[in-house]
């Protein structure tokens, strides 16, 4: 990495943790990364927003589900950076990584509920795994931080 992206902030983000009524993890395919890598619903900060109001809203503008319960809110942010062939790409180049505050919620509605056809979608498919499985198919660089809420749910689903 070189210096100029190492003086680079960490961009503020939510994460969420969207359970089914069996405890299944909700993971969908990204558009722009057509691999087989899933990932859970996330996104940024807007403007004075709080994270809860940022993760409900990115929730929504991502799979259009409202029906969910926070369960918990993981104390720590959990952060990662970005590869070095994306650094400079993502996000306008302003930001070196992200640092996410995740909040695990409770899908309360019907399956049917959830729509990817979004006014800007991101994902082409969606599943529900179980929570060993969400390392699995994760791009790489956000490995730790899927490791890390596998260790968080132990204490929240069990």
């Amino acid at each position: 990495m070189n210096k100029t992206y190492n003086n680079l902030p960490l961009r503020s983000g939510v994460g969420i943790v969207l359970l089914n009524k069996k405890n299944k993890i909700f993971v969908a395919k990204r558009i722009d990364n057509p691999k087989n890598y899933w990932q859970m619903p996330q996104g940024g900060i807007d403007g004075n927003e709080d994270y809860l109001s940022a993760a409900l809203r990115e929730l929504e503008e991502e799979t259009s589900i409202k029906s969910v319960e926070l369960l918990k809110e993981i104390d720590e942010f959990i952060a990662y950076e970005l590869p070095k062939d994306l650094l400079g790409i993502i996000w306008k180049g302003k930001y070196r990584g992200q640092k996410q505050k995740w909040f695990v919620m409770r899908f309360t509605g019907q399956d049917q509920e959830i729509n990817l056809k979004t006014k800007k979608p991101e994902f082409l498919e969606w599943k529900w795994v179980n929570p060993d499985k969400i390392t699995d198919t994760v791009v790489d660089f956000k490995l730790n931080v899927y490791r890390k809420i596998q260790e968080k749910l132990k204490d929240i689903i069990n």
